[in-house]
């Protein structure tokens, strides 16, 4: 695939019924629109063809072996493409839909292209619990695969202007449903002979799930999207703990750490998670030099936004 940098002229267009027809068609016709879910922007294409995920990929400038989430309308969608079995089940008739994404066994003869699962055995399914991504699936009539939309190692866009700011004119539509309300991607579970793994976190806490807390992987080759030592980075260097700012430094805050721009001046960890890629974004295009972030609680929710921010300030 060629080179997909200025290739379009990126058209944001409001998410109604005409917008979302518009993005059908194109996605029909192999392209790749971004779209808005509960927990934040998607990048989607026709999961089942491999043409249209290469263009996924060149977009993003996504390493090849990192699977895609493939997104779907519900259970029976679901189980044209992965064995599912009766603690799958279970889990998806407590969660779906909504932001739990499971990897499970690859059905014989899916049609899922080759590309979404990076050459595995396994596939990443979820289903939106989000009007315009379910109304973008029955237009298009296939499930789509959809990856974060920004560009790969970059920070994950809540809003149709954070999208923008990494993939205009590389994608040719944006379909604009507003902020996102989650703001933190879904947590990822691996399902295998009737044992749950948890491979990232999200925005279902471990234990709400039932799992023994264990550390998210760094993966050279990962087994599931979210899983790069570097991820959801800013431009800058970011440090993480910091109790004040240094000269140089934008300072997002956390509780009473109250900071340039606050995640949450209360410590709800629920409106932190919702406000962190913002907040990255905001921090990113204030002009300074580095980026510091005061502590978060290592529980609930916090595990996750601590995940992602110290991907954001792994090493590159």
């Amino acid at each position: 695939m060629a080179d997909q940098s200025n290739a379009y002229k990126t058209e944001t267009i409001a998410a109604d019924a005409a917008g979302i027809a518009r993005a059908a068609a194109l996605i029909r016709a192999g392209q790749c629109v971004a779209v808005p879910t509960e927990t934040v922007y998607g990048l989607a294409c026709d999961a089942t063809s491999g043409a249209a995920v290469a263009r996924v990929y060149a977009a993003k400038g996504r390493p090849a072996f990192n699977p895609l989430i493939v997104h779907v309308s519900g259970t029976e969608m679901a189980e044209s493409l992965a064995e599912i079995d009766a603690t799958a089940r279970a889990l998806i008739d407590r969660y779906w839909p909504g932001p739990l994404t499971l990897v499970l066994p690859l059905k014989a003869g899916a049609p899922v292209a080759a590309l979404v699962t990076a050459g595995l055995s396994t596939v990443a399914l979820r289903c939106p619990d989000h009007p315009v991504a379910q109304a973008l699936i029955a237009a298009a009539g296939v499930p789509l695969a959809a990856p974060s939309a920004n560009a790969s190692g970059r920070i994950t866009s809540t809003r149709p202007a954070h999208v923008l700011a990494s993939l205009d004119g590389r994608i040719p539509l944006v379909l604009d449903g507003g902020p996102t309300r989650g703001g933190l991607e879904s947590t990822i579970v691996a399902v295998e002979g009737g044992r749950l793994h948890l491979l990232r976190e999200g925005a279902i806490p471990a234990e709400t799930l039932g799992l023994a807390r264990e550390a998210a992987p760094v993966a050279a080759e990962p087994s599931a999207p979210g899983q790069l030592a570097s991820h959801y980075a800013p431009r800058q260097p970011v440090r993480l703990d910091a109790a004040r700012a240094e000269a140089d430094e934008y300072l997002i805050g956390f509780g009473a750490v109250a900071g340039d721009l606050n995640l949450s001046a209360s410590g709800d960890l629920g409106e932190a998670a919702a406000r962190l890629f913002d907040a990255l974004h905001q921090a990113e295009a204030s002009g300074k030099a580095r980026i510091a972030v005061a502590p978060i609680p290592e529980k609930g929710l916090g595990r996750a936004i601590n995940d992602r921010l110290r991907r954001a300030a792994a090493p590159r």
